[in-house]
């Protein structure tokens, strides 16, 4: 199976601005997607409205999520708390849940902590 690497929204957006620099135009899909992607690494696309995401914090979040015990064997779960920031207990139970990754309350206040140091 091949490696996957996850990016964030705010790398998609720099990636297609340098297409544009490169090429001088992208395609319709591209566009939509860049929307799409300004809209999210923005503040007002993040949940909360007061995070706006940047790719250095992303990387750095990702990294530090990789290292917990219970996260490190689902990347793609690690992509989504460090892309979505969840802030409270509910909203990260939300997340890890969908690979059904038990951890107590402690736990999750634990990842919380993580992301509000890289993130706020």
């Amino acid at each position: 199976m091949a490696k996957k690497d996850f990016v964030d929204f705010a790398t998609v957006r720099d990636r297609l601005l340098e297409a544009i620099e490169r090429r001088g135009e992208i395609s319709y899909e591209q566009t939509m997607a860049l929307q799409h992607a300004e809209w999210k690494a923005s503040a007002s696309g993040h949940p909360t409205g007061d995070i706006k995401t940047d790719p250095a914090v992303y990387g750095a979040l990702l990294k530090a999520l990789m290292e917990n015990e219970k996260l490190e064997q689902h990347p793609e779960v690690c992509s989504k708390i460090a892309e979505l920031s969840p802030l409270t207990v509910a909203d990260l139970r939300v997340i890890i849940a969908s690979k059904r990754i038990a951890m107590d309350t402690s736990e999750i206040e634990e990842i919380i902590t993580v992301i509000r140091q890289n993130v706020l």
